[in-house]
Order: structure tokens, then sequence, then C-alpha cells
């Protein structure tokens, strides 16, 4: 497989973007920084709205390394904690094995078992 180094990562043949670590803090924070700025806060009005260092949110920004109750804080404030369901999907109802179960549950309902024809004059 050929892999194609950019500006912004890695990317392999289908497309899919393969970062560093770094990369990863510095777009994050990037984004992070859009965000605040796309609400017109500054850092010191954001990191007190977080309830987090201003320093804190100036690494994380930068992608310097940060806390994940940081990042958490700072993206609860900026209204965006539907980012973390993104992350992690809500957990179905219904365990994908029980969901097999009662397929094939239905499935064995649905099929009609066929009696032999006895032939005639045998008991």
């Amino acid at each position: 497989m050929t892999i194609v180094k950019t500006i912004k990562g890695c990317y392999n043949m289908e497309n899919q973007v393969f970062r560093s670590t770094e990369e990863w803090e510095e777009y994050v924070g990037a984004q992070i920084r859009s965000l605040r700025q796309d609400e017109h806060l500054t850092q010191k009005a954001l990191a007190n709205r977080a309830n987090v260092s201003l320093s804190s949110l100036q690494s994380l920004e930068l992608g310097r390394g940060s806390s994940l109750t940081t990042v958490v804080k700072v993206m609860r404030s900026l209204g965006r904690s539907d980012w973390f369901e993104t992350l992690a999907p809500p957990q179905p109802l219904v365990s994908p094995r029980e969901q097999w179960r009662i397929a094939e549950q239905q499935i064995r309902r649905r099929v009609k078992r066929v009696r032999s024809a006895r032939p005639v004059g045998k008991k």
C-alpha cells in the first residue's frame, strides 16, 4: 500500500487520515480555537467559563497536550458536548448477541417443516 505524506498528515490509498499524537493535538487545538473565535470569546473569558486555568486553555489550543478533563470542560462550555457522542455513540439497548438470538428465533418460526409423504399401504 502506498502512503502519501502531506502537510496535514499521512493518507493511505483510501484517503484515510493517519496523524501522529502531536498532529492530533494540534488539530484538536486549532478546532477549539476556531470554535472560541466563532463565539467571539477571549481565551480568558473561555477559561473562566470552563473553569480551567488560562495556561491550560492556551496549551490546549496550541496542541501542547492537555488533560481530558480540560478538553471536556472547554467543549461543554462551548456548547459542543455533542462532539463526544460522535466519539462513543450510545450503546444499543439490546446487545448484538441478543439481536442475533432474536433474529435466529424469527428465522426458525418462518421455516415450515415439510413432512415426508408415506408410501401408500405402509405404516
